[in-house]
């Protein structure tokens, strides 16, 4: 390994050190808890809150999502769902940045669903992004992190996201509504 690569992996590693730190700090504290305690009083700066909180935590799973259900009970679904889509998108940042600053720690992955993930987002990124945003499940943080990864284009990359989570948000705020 040359000098430079060598400096750019320990910085690589020290940004990857302070996430995970960062993240586990998030979890002990749990301030979507807290937020979702006050959602009535916060209202859509509530969702949003909430949906960032959740969607900024990598891998580990935070309930972003109970909140936008519950708001959509008590508030306008189609708000509800844009306010949620707008703070998870923004959240998923994360992910894409991890990915972004560790390709050579992430590049050399031999996990079966990032590979499979990592295929899907060469060969049509959008698509791969959307449909994995707008369905509730535990592996965007992988596209994100692949996204990022592979230099996908961070517009397209938030334009795909927000446009997926914004579907789900609306989505789950109407079936909050209509089981309330």
């Amino acid at each position: 390994m040359k000098k430079t690569e060598k400096k750019v992996f320990r910085w690589e590693l020290l940004a990857f050190i302070i996430a995970i730190l960062l993240v586990a700090l998030i979890q002990i504290t749990n301030p979507a808890e807290v937020i979702m305690s006050r959602m009535e009083s916060l209202e859509y700066a509530g969702v949003f809150l909430v949906m960032f909180l959740s969607s900024a935590t990598i891998i580990l799973p935070v309930p972003g999502l109970a909140g936008v259900f519950i708001a959509g009970a008590f508030l306008n679904p189609i708000l509800v769902g844009i306010a949620g889509g707008f703070g998870s998108a923004l959240g998923e940042l994360s992910g894409y940045f991890a990915g972004y600053g560790g390709k050579i720690v992430i590049g050399r992955s031999r996990r079966r669903t990032y590979k499979n993930i990592q295929r899907w987002m060469r060969r049509n990124g959008f698509i791969t992004i959307f449909i994995s945003a707008a369905l509730p499940n535990p592996f965007f943080d992988i596209a994100g992190i692949a996204a990022g990864t592979l230099d996908y284009p961070l517009w397209k990359f938030l334009f795909a996201c927000l446009a997926g989570k914004i579907l789900k948000c609306i989505a789950l705020a109407y079936l909050g509504r209509s089981l309330v």
